[in-house]
């Protein structure tokens, strides 16, 4: 099995999970859709929330915090591909 570059997952994860922030929080703005999925993320990542700048600002958070954790699953993945060899 091949090994994972971390940092292209790292970045590719957060700009997915940065992207979906954004959309949850544009849909909950422009159509009331997802509102509370919304409200709920904006508990999570402060000055975020359903409007267009919170919506940036969630994209944002989002970024980093899926960076981190795609970061996290690469390197656990690259650990149990080593293990296993």
């Amino acid at each position: 099995m091949n090994k994972l570059s971390v940092k292209g997952f790292a970045i590719a994860f957060g700009v997915s999970w940065g992207l979906l922030v954004l959309s949850i929080d544009w849909f909950a703005a422009l159509f009331k859709w997802g509102t509370s999925l919304a409200n709920g993320l904006s508990s999570l990542y402060l000055w975020s929330g359903p409007s267009f700048l919170g919506g940036i600002i969630g994209a944002l958070w989002g970024f980093v915090d899926g960076a981190i954790g795609g970061a996290i699953i690469a390197l656990v993945y690259n650990w149990v591909v080593k293990k296993k060899k």
